[in-house]
């Protein structure tokens, strides 16, 4: 991978344990050997996943292919059937479509929107309650 040879990892060894120290070079060493293999198992995963999801997408067109053939060598009976079933399930669906508005009821909305309510009048306070409240000073 790295194309790195007998002599030039001797050489990396060397550099390594005159910067580490005897004390310090196996902690390191086995630091390294601990990361390099969580990165070799998280790319192992990764590239697991990819390939089942892959194939699983395959698969799913594969399906759908297979579907789309058979629906087109259906008999005459099995598509009037077919097709009778999708009738029925629009019908089904009609009444819960949302009902067009009636001229009336557009016309009434237009003006609302136009005309809005009056807004309400500010609250001020009683004639008492101001009395009450200059004759504490």
């Amino acid at each position: 991978m790295f194309d790195i040879g007998f002599w030039e990892l001797i050489l990396v060894g060397v550099v390594a344990l005159l910067v580490l120290g005897p004390e310090r070079l196996p902690v390191a060493v086995r630091t390294l050997a601990h990361w390099i293999k969580l990165i070799r198992s998280t790319a192992n995963a990764v590239k697991a996943e990819l390939t089942e999801e892959l194939r699983i997408q395959e698969l799913h067109n594969d399906l759908k292919k297979a579907e789309q053939l058979n629906m087109q060598n259906l008999s005459p009976d099995l598509q009037a059937s077919l097709d009778e079933l999708r009738s029925a399930a629009a019908s089904v669906n009609r009444p819960y479509a949302q009902p067009e508005a009636t001229p009336e009821a557009a016309q009434a909305e237009s003006l609302t929107t136009l005309n809005p309510a009056p807004a309400a009048e500010p609250v001020t306070a009683k004639p008492e309650d101001q009395d009450k409240q200059e004759a504490k000073p």
